[in-house]
């Protein structure tokens, strides 16, 4: 998967949830994915929206009620959902909130190795200064992220790798996300 594609997959806080459950075999519609996830009616809603406008997701023709519809997963979704299960297996309930914000996922792929802040940004086109910095202020909190500055550079440079929870979720993605 291309990063441009998982970036804007994990824009939405309950897409990774709803695709990991969906991969786990959860009915696709909206009672039992809104159990599994523990999201809100309307958050569910807008999440599964971007997923069918992503052509992750669809309608499963002939199939639910039209106010109940069944949904599944496309090829292409099949693909994200994999990757997303295999995101939800190697973190622990509690690691869900960090998950769900739009940037940690993103940022924490970047981290296969150490890199500079501007190293992860040029990988990142999309994403702003404070986003980054806030992303990698709440993962070094939560110690996903380990912050050390290179003293031999003038000026010195910060360098950030990821370590802990962060290091098993950026091994596994390493080899699922193509960058530019």
């Amino acid at each position: 998967m291309h990063i441009e594609s998982f970036v804007n997959i994990t824009s939405r806080a309950w897409a990774l949830p709803i695709l990991s459950s969906m991969h786990a075999g959860i009915a696709g519609r909206q009672a039992p994915l809104l159990v599994a996830t523990g999201a809100s009616r309307t958050a569910f809603a807008q999440s599964m929206d971007h997923l069918i406008t992503m052509g992750l997701v669809e309608r499963n023709p002939g199939h639910g009620h039209p106010l109940r519809p069944e949904f599944r997963l496309t090829p292409l979704g099949i693909a994200a959902a994999e990757i997303a299960s295999k995101i939800q297996n190697v973190s622990a309930d509690e690691d869900q909130d960090l998950l769900r914000r739009s940037w940690t996922l993103p940022v924490l792929t970047s981290l296969h190795s150490s890199s500079h802040f501007n190293d992860i940004k040029r990988k990142l086109p999309r994403i702003t200064d404070r986003a980054l910095s806030q992303s990698l202020k709440s993962m070094e909190v939560r110690s996903w992220v380990r912050r050390s500055v290179d003293e031999t550079a003038r000026p010195p440079k910060s360098i950030y790798e990821a370590v802990n929870t962060g290091a098993v979720i950026s091994k596994v993605m390493a080899p699922e996300i193509r960058f530019l």
